[in-house]
Parts: structure tokens; C-alpha cells; sequence
């Protein structure tokens, strides 16, 4: 199993939010278009949470800490 790196486990998160933010809507119609939208703001929120997260290591276990306020 490869090792680690936290800071750039965090980091490819925060490459994903930008990329979910900046990708275009693709030529759905209807309710198609909605589901993609909604897929895509899901998609911002999860990647942007992680993005911002601070992380320690406690008892052996990865913590994350997510601010909820921006």
C-alpha cells in the first residue's frame, strides 16, 4: 500500500471542488440537466468540506477537522 501524504490527499480534494465549480453543464435537457446539477453541487460540497479540513493524527487514527464556517 502506497504511504500517506495527508497535505496532498487534502490538496487533490481541493483540485476536485475547483474542477466540479468550473466544468461546464453538458447538453441534458429536462430532468436530466437536473439531476446533473444537483450530482455537481453534492459533488463542490463533499470535495470543498475535505478541501478545507486541517487533519492530526489521534490514538493512531486520522482526524480531520472541517470548518463549517467560511
Amino acid at each position: 500500500m502506497a504511504q500517506l501524504d495527508v497535505d496532498e490527499f487534502i490538496a487533490r480534494f481541493r483540485e476536485r471542488a475547483k474542477a466540479v465549480k468550473e466544468r461546464g453543464v453538458p447538453p441534458l435537457e429536462g430532468e436530466a440537466r437536473q439531476r446533473f446539477i444537483r450530482a455537481a453541487e453534492k459533488d463542490f460540497l463533499d470535495y470543498s468540506l475535505i478541501g478545507r479540513a486541517t487533519w492530526t493524527v489521534e490514538q493512531g487514527s486520522l482526524v480531520l477537522k472541517i470548518p463549517l464556517a467560511e
